[in-house]
Order: structure tokens, then C-alpha cells, then sequence
């Protein structure tokens, strides 16, 4: 086989159809938009339009507000947290921090930093070092003879 001698399977392809080119081609004078009105003419994008009722969109509420400046944490629980340290994954030891999260495979991704959450119970004695904290995980870490100190994100520090 040589590169000049490759061909696509018969029928594998089919040509475009030329649409107003034309009574032979089948697809001539008014190209298959049929005839007059809106429609038939060039330009027109008619999205979400109901013939004249109002649109779906328009006729559902509106509620609430999305600020732009909003940040997104990647959220950790502590039974997460208990479970990766009974793994042997965590060094409840060590200083557990957003980086060491991440390479333990807790989180996927920092976003905008790392806040606890005190869901589920912690029995270990572990040192935290994070972006937010919720005031029970707080008092849970303290609790469990530990420390949770809350740092500026790793972004806004840059």
C-alpha cells in the first residue's frame, strides 16, 4: 500500500448539497425554505421565539443573585479526613496542609483553597493548616487535642 493509492471506502463520503444553484440541481429557486415570510429570508435566527407567546424563559421566575467575585473551596469533611489518615495515606504527625491534601489524593484541585467542614467525626490528633474552617471543626480539631489554623489562599497571596 502506498500513501497515493489510499482511498476512503465507496460512499464512505458524500458531497454537499449546493442549495439555490439552479432547477437541475432539485434544490433551486426558493433552496427549500418554501415560500415567502421570515423564515425564508437570509439572516434570520429566530432562538426561543413561540409564535408570538412568551417564551419559556421569559415566563419563568427570576430568583437570587451569582456575584462574580464568588469563590469556590474545595470542601473536605472530616470523615474524609479520618478515613485517609486510618489509610495510612495522611501523616497525622506532620502538618497537614492544602498541597499535601492534593498529593494524598483528597482533593483534585485547590481552586480557591481549602475549607473543613466538620461532617463526620475525628479521632486523630492532627495539625491543619487551610484557607477556612467551619467554627465546629474548629472546636472539633481543638477537641481532639489538635490545631486548625485558618491561612490566606494561595492565590490572593501570590
Amino acid at each position: 500500500m502506498k500513501l497515493n493509492e489510499l482511498r476512503d471506502n465507496p460512499g464512505a463520503t458524500k458531497s454537499r448539497k449546493r442549495i439555490g444553484r439552479g432547477p437541475g440541481s432539485g434544490t433551486g429557486k426558493t433552496g427549500g425554505r418554501g415560500i415567502k415570510g421570515q423564515k425564508s429570508r437570509s439572516g434570520v435566527a429566530i432562538k426561543g421565539f413561540e409564535g408570538g407567546q412568551m417564551p419559556l424563559y421569559q415566563r419563568l421566575p427570576k430568583r437570587g443573585f451569582n456575584s462574580r467575585n464568588r469563590k469556590s473551596y474545595a470542601v473536605v469533611n472530616f470523615n474524609i479526613l479520618q478515613k485517609f489518615i486510618d489509610a495510612k495515606k495522611l501523616d497525622a504527625g506532620k502538618a497537614i496542609t492544602e498541597e499535601v491534601l492534593l498529593e494524598a489524593g483528597v482533593i483534585r484541585r485547590i481552586l480557591d483553597g481549602v475549607r473543613i467542614l466538620a461532617k463526620g467525626e475525628l479521632t486523630s490528633k492532627v495539625n491543619l493548616e487551610v484557607t477556612g474552617a467551619s467554627k465546629s471543626a474548629i472546636e472539633a480539631v481543638e477537641k481532639a487535642g489538635g490545631s486548625l489554623k485558618v491561612t490566606k489562599p494561595a492565590k490572593a497571596a501570590e
